[in-house]
Parts: structure tokens; sequence; C-alpha cells
């Protein structure tokens, strides 16, 4: 399997592990996917810090704000890496 099908994968796979039978991710559900599934202590306090709910109306995010998330964290990983604008301490809350 090539590694951006492989990344699409499990980025569903994940989110399906964790949410509801709605197919929704509970603030608690996703801090508990965060804590098991991300090791770098920086980025799990920036996420922990952000207010979902704003997002969420009822208080659940759906796929599409998970997908959000993790396009805003990957988009603020590269800045880190290759130097350009914000680096992953950094996160839009536009999309968090």
């Amino acid at each position: 399997m090539s590694r951006l099908q492989e990344i699409i994968k499990n980025m569903v796979e994940l989110y399906v592990e964790y949410s509801d039978a709605d197919g929704k991710l509970s603030k608690e559900e996703l801090m508990t996917m965060v804590d098991k599934e991300i090791e770098c202590a920086e980025m799990k306090n920036k996420i922990k810090a952000k207010r979902f709910e704003k997002q969420a109306r009822d208080g659940e995010i759906d796929f599409r704000e998970f997908s959000r998330c993790v396009i805003s964290l990957a988009n603020n990983c590269y800045h880190k890496k290759t130097g350009k604008g914000k680096d992953c301490g950094d996160f839009s809350d536009e999309l968090m």
C-alpha cells in the first residue's frame, strides 16, 4: 500500500476506533485519543488547551472537524520542519 493511502486508512481507522456509535467524538474521547496516539508533549498540551466546543455545535466532533484538526497539525508540523511560517506550537484557531 502506498504511504499516502496508508496515512488515509490509518486516519479513518483511528477516528472509527475512538468515536461513538453515532460516528462522533466527544471532547473526552478526543482527549483519550490524544493521550494514547500522540507522543509529543508539546503537541498534546496545545491540543488539550483548545476549545473544540466552539466548532462542534452539539459538543461532539465529527469526522470533518477531526480531519481539519489533523490537517492543521500536519500543516504546522510542515512549517516547523521547513522553517517556513508557524511551527507546531502555533495552531490556527479557525481550524482548531
